[in-house]
């Protein structure tokens, strides 16, 4: 059933994107401390790690994550269909089909970007996981496969998917290269293509259109929003993620976001607390939060020492959530 408390979050103007390794269940908690509007996506879960494998490890998360979107790796729409709904059951805002991945790890499983060569599978996974659940159903996709820069090729893989009834497409704006390049490699090499996301909306307006790729700052996203729905921002929001601190007050109108650095470290504090309590030593480190940490004080005289600090294992070891402001207060010291 639709999780009506939530519907508020239905504007999805800016969201982080879905980075394995990365974008876990204490990454998403501490992201939402600087910013509470911003749609949080899952890493990529692939279907065979729900249908057979532990759902509770893989679709555990915090209340305070919503708005949260869980991304699916698949291409079985009967398991895609049935991942779905377990993200439903669990709470999950949104069902994200990952159709930009270029690894050949996932070229493997048949899922990922090289789905954009099977649009109407793409279209009858849509369908299948829209008849198995009321949340919305939404796909990220690239602007083209290998070499192939036509937009016809893109143009028709989102209508055939619009035709299932999808109706937001995270648009990453350079293509996949599936043989010859890194998935690294695939985020620096093929060249940025932002008109073609903007000639999506053109041509869709009725569907929703967020774009991906290369953004990094306040000004940039208010740019592309003169053309498209929203935008959804990766590394640099990992990175530097105190970018996030002025985007609820610019483009949600509430001013109510943690105004410091600090502020933001002494709110997770608690959380760190309560998993370290419910998990123990052996079940969950500090740095297993702390890592996702590291970027806060990007730029600021003294953050090496507060990396520093935060990577440094014997301290870590500890497993006292405290050392967050003892590693602000080097800060201060360099100040």
């Amino acid at each position: 059933m639709r999780n009506q408390e939530n519907m508020k979050y239905r504007k999805r103007t800016l969201s982080i994107a879905p980075m394995m390794d990365w974008t876990d269940r204490h990454c998403r908690v501490f992201h939402r401390q600087i910013t509470r509007h911003t749609w949080l996506y899952t890493e990529m879960v692939t279907t065979g790690a729900l249908v057979y494998g532990d759902v509770e490890r893989h679709l555990r998360y915090d209340e305070v994550e919503h708005p949260v979107a869980l991304q699916l790796g698949g291409s079985e729409p009967a398991d895609l269909a049935k991942s779905a709904k377990l993200g439903e059951q669990w709470g999950y805002d949104e069902i994200n089909l990952n159709c930009g991945c270029p690894s050949e790890r996932v070229q493997k499983g048949a899922f990922g970007a090289c789905l954009m060569n099977e649009p109407q599978l793409v279209a009858d996974c849509v369908k299948a996981m829209r008849d198995a659940v009321s949340i919305d159903v939404t796909v990220k996709h690239r602007i083209g496969i290998d070499y192939n820069e036509e937009y016809g090729f893109v143009r028709d893989f989102v209508g055939t998917i619009a035709d299932a009834g999808c109706r937001t497409f995270i648009v990453h704006a350079r293509n996949a290269v599936l043989k010859g390049l890194s998935p690294k490699e695939n985020r620096e090499i093929p060249p940025l293509r932002y008109a073609v996301a903007y000639q999506l909306k053109r041509e869709f307006p009725e569907l929703e259109i967020i774009i991906n790729g290369g953004i990094k700052t306040s000004d940039e996203i208010e740019s592309h929003l003169a053309h498209v729905d929203g935008v959804m921002i990766g590394r640099e929001a990992y990175h530097n993620p105190f970018v996030m601190a002025d985007w609820d007050a610019r483009f949600y109108g509430d001013g109510t976001a943690p105004k410091s650095r600090e502020q933001v470290l002494k709110a997770m504090i608690p959380y760190i607390r309560a998993e370290l309590e419910r998990y123990g030593p052996l079940g969950l480190r500090l740095n297993s939060i702390t890592r996702h940490m590291l970027g806060l004080m990007a730029g600021l005289p003294g953050a090496r020492g507060f990396r520093q600090l935060l990577s440094d294992s014997r301290r870590l070891a500890e497993g006292n959530p405290e050392l967050l402001l003892e590693a602000a207060g080097r800060l201060r010291k360099a100040a």
